[in-house]
């Protein structure tokens, strides 16, 4: 019988984890997605490398919390129960007998100390996949102040949005610069199973990598008041170029190449004929307005999005400034006990130690600007282009990306 050398322990890889860490796959991609895990005492191991110690009642409450949240969380969304467009699916009773969360880990890894079928161990490995999404749209540290971002960037926009007498909105400067609006919108915040859904189709997978969860729509009434709007913006500090993200810019509104043949003629133009303002701003407008070229059509950067959707879109990044409260009202709490240093309680207050605690913090937010015109942005708000279907096709997407090993499993293929 031939002798396996121990040695050989040493040089077996996980593919899958080498597929992860050099070649960008996603570990959510991954069939196992974990690594191996044998007993319960490598399933601690591996927490604690995650970031939580399984022996800490309050981490491991927080752990199983999570397991029960994300059951009732793929119910709600990828299964039939919850989404009439959801897999016809049931969780296995097993799942709900579970009460220690290193079961789980060891279920999805096929290391059970019960004799699972393959069905019940895959369906651990979904539920990991959304606990795994679920810390990390809980664990954004920036997250605790979301108000004031919001605040400091809309506030920026706000300054130039006027209004007249007969409720028309303009965007306005105190030099006299004014583009007429169709309208001006600010996006809610992303409510908490959206961001999850979104993280669970994104190949990042992680809460800093989500760009829109602030934003602002700007409609024009035409193409070229689009074009208008960005240069304002620019002109006026209200985003900052250096400052945008490039693989985050998208433009399917207006074919610039076609725009920069023909616009210095038409200045051209304008300087030999004498051109009043309005002669030249239609004939421009009629340059901007012409077809789109195919080029233009799809989508590559966002996937759910129609080809039929016309729009600009960049992600700039503001420089938050926020300060704590509690230091200013500790502050005021400390001139008190200076007022009266014997009293013990006085003592004690003016002997700690503040210095960890942060005064001032300041760091880059993302925030997306969606700029169109109103007659594509009736286009955009109908049909395959319409907010709702977006919403759809990413559901769909998350749905397969998590369940895959299991639709392959059990054969059952979902309409793109």
């Amino acid at each position: 019988m031939t002798h396996r050398p121990s040695y050989l322990n040493e040089y077996v890889f996980n593919w899958e984890t080498l597929d992860v860490v050099c070649s960008g796959k996603s570990s959510l991609d991954a069939k196992n997605y974990l690594t191996e895990l044998y007993d319960k005492n490598q399933v601690a191991n591996f927490l604690n490398g995650y970031g939580f110690n399984i022996q800490d009642p309050v981490e491991g409450a927080e752990l199983f919390g999570i397991f029960q949240e994300a059951v009732q969380f793929i119910k709600r969304y990828f299964l039939i129960e919850g989404n009439p467009e959801g897999l016809d699916l049931k969780v296995p009773n097993y799942l709900y007998t579970i009460t220690n969360i290193s079961d789980l880990f060891l279920a999805a890894t096929g290391n059970s100390q019960f004799k699972l079928k393959t069905e019940e161990a895959l369906w651990a490995g979904v539920i990991l996949k959304v606990m795994h999404t679920i810390l990390h749209t809980d664990k954004d540290l920036r997250a605790r102040y979301f108000s004031t971002v919001q605040q400091q960037i809309f506030d920026r926009f706000y300054k130039f949005i006027h209004r007249d007498d007969e409720n028309r909105l303009f965007l306005k400067n105190e030099s006299g610069v004014s583009i007429p609006l169709y309208d001006f919108q600010t996006k809610a915040k992303k409510t908490r199973d959206s961001i999850i859904i979104k993280l669970l189709h994104k190949q990042e997978n992680v809460a800093e990598e989500l760009f829109d969860r602030i934003g602002v729509r700007i409609i024009t009434y035409n193409k070229l008041d689009a074009l208008r709007v960005i240069k304002f913006l620019h002109t006026n500090y209200v985003i900052m170029i250096n400052n945008i993200k490039p693989s985050r810019s998208q433009n399917t509104l207006i074919d610039l190449g076609l725009l920069r043949t023909k616009v210095f003629t038409l200045y051209k133009s304008s300087i030999r004929s004498e051109l009043d303002e309005d002669n030249f701003y239609q004939r421009l407008n009629n340059i901007i307005g012409e077809s789109i070229p195919q080029s233009m059509i799809k989508n590559d950067k966002n996937i759910h999005s129609s080809d039929e959707y016309r729009a600009i879109h960049f992600t700039g990044r503001q420089l938050i400034k926020y300060r704590n409260p509690f230091m200013a009202s500790f502050n005021e709490v400390r001139k008190m006990a200076l007022k009266d240093k014997t009293n013990p309680i006085s003592q004690s207050l003016l002997g700690l130690d503040t210095s960890a605690i942060s005064r001032d913090v300041r760091f880059f937010y993302p925030f997306e600007v969606q700029i169109t015109d109103y007659e594509s942005h009736l286009k955009n708000t109908q049909g395959e282009a319409s907010h709702q279907e977006y919403k759809r096709s990413q559901l769909r997407s998350a749905m397969k990306r998590i369940f895959k090993p299991l639709l392959d499993l059990k054969e059952i293929k979902i309409d793109s």
